[in-house]
């Protein structure tokens, strides 16, 4: 489960943007039991979530920097800044060099082992700056160091007319680095081959899963979590689309499981069976329907509404999180769904018992309702007009905001809490 997520000078959002899922402290929960994951390690973790914000005001760039993240460890490239993800105004002629290139990252987590990871990573255009890992197996416990690199030295040169410069792609650079390495508590063999990666003249990759490519239970947990629990999904284009393109295996194994059902069903209460097509099947599955003189039709997926079709890709993330215990982020998963489908698909999250969790992102202001979600459970994201630059804060930050306050999205359309277009 995700507990915090911090970064930095990634895309619009240029100063620290801060995101979490820990349960209030105070009596407020009590009257949202179902929003809570309570765990056998001291601490309850929100289940839910949602994203407000105008159009263009970076809700996909916070979802896209946690797929930016991810990226690192799904694919064994080099980890540096590149240059269309660092803030714009970080930007320097597009000159690495003279840039502001360093990106931070920081997410704290407790994995299926029962143990709670920390984890820090800095990188710039050159590449990792430092990285970080610890671990405890108690919350109200400190954390353990168990992963420490750091550039210790790093000799850069650039043939380039600093004046004339236009940028890496046209200038040649060349770099000399050196890491400094700290392992706690691992055996002597593994620290030697570690030592030898790190100082490799081919940086490649994380440190921490070379560290798990040699077999080290933490490193093995926390690259797993990172690669199989988190679930970022961005769309850029329609969502069903989207999905229909990939045609991933493990998409049809949910769909033909018959808890699916169950949650694509709660969009339309008449749909009783789906015939899955598994060469297309967001496209060609068949929708079953009963009417209510006890008869049936059948339409292909693609002749259904757009709802319909969104809401059938939706519903395998939703799965996902219900029945997989995934960390799913979902952008703009209501852009064609009503506001009252979408609150059943929280309800329905919230009344299930399990470890997943479910973040979305909206221009829908109705969600903005403290009947549903406590303060700790809505964000907001709001973008300067005069810089471009995107910032992320809870309602939490409110205390004037008492739960008594029936109509939340007045105060939002007013400009009173930030994120809308106008201010």
């Amino acid at each position: 489960m995700l507990l915090n997520y911090k970064f930095e000078n990634f895309m619009s959002f240029r100063e620290n943007a801060e995101f979490s899922l820990m349960a209030p402290k105070t009596k407020v929960k009590n009257r949202f039991p179902d929003n809570i994951i309570a765990t056998d390690r001291g601490c309850e973790i929100l289940k839910t979530a949602v994203v407000v914000g105008e159009n263009a005001g970076g809700k996909s760039n916070f979802v896209r920097s946690l797929g930016y993240l991810k990226s690192f460890f799904q694919e064994n490239k080099m980890v540096e800044s590149y240059k269309n993800c660092i803030n714009i105004n970080n930007d320097r002629k597009g000159c690495g060099k003279n840039s502001n290139t360093l990106q931070t990252f920081d997410i704290e987590i407790l994995s299926e082992n029962g143990y709670f990871y920390l984890y820090h990573l800095e990188m710039d255009f050159i590449g990792i700056v430092k990285e970080e890992l610890s671990y405890k197996d108690e919350y109200r416990k400190k954390y353990r160091h168990f992963l420490e690199v750091y550039r210790k030295t790093c000799k850069l040169n650039c043939d380039g007319n600093e004046d004339k410069c236009m940028g890496r792609n046209i200038c040649k650079t060349s770099f000399a680095t050196e890491y400094k390495l700290n392992l706690f508590k691992v055996e002597s063999e593994l620290v030697e081959a570690f030592e030898n990666a790190v100082n490799s003249q081919k940086q490649m990759g994380l440190f921490v899963t070379k560290l798990a490519i040699l077999g080290n239970s933490h490193a093995i947990n926390f690259v797993e979590w990172m690669t199989n629990s988190l679930c970022p999904e961005t769309n850029v284009i329609n969502y069903d689309l989207y999905k229909s393109m990939r045609n991933e295996e493990e998409d049809v194994i949910i769909l033909s499981d018959p808890r699916y059902i169950e949650i694509f069903k709660l969009i339309d209460a008449s749909i009783i069976g789906i015939d899955i097509d598994e060469e297309k099947p967001f496209t060609n599955s068949v929708v079953i329907r009963k009417k209510k003189d006890g008869s049936t039709f059948s339409q292909e997926l693609r002749r259904d509404s757009s709802g319909v079709r969104e809401h059938f890709a939706w519903a395998v993330q939703v799965f996902k999180v219900v029945y997989e215990d995934k960390i799913v982020f979902a952008d703009e998963m209501d852009r064609v769904l009503n506001p009252v489908l979408s609150d059943r698909v929280i309800a329905f999250i919230n009344g299930k018992e399990h470890h997943g969790q479910f973040i979305f992102t909206t221009h829908n202001v109705l969600h903005l309702d403290l009947k549903i979600y406590m303060k700790e459970q809505i964000y907001f994201i709001s973008k300067d007009v005069e810089n471009l630059e995107s910032e992320l804060y809870s309602l939490a930050d409110f205390p004037e905001v008492r739960y008594e306050t029936t109509k939340i999205y007045e105060f939002y359309m007013k400009g009173i809490l930030g994120g809308t277009a106008s201010e």
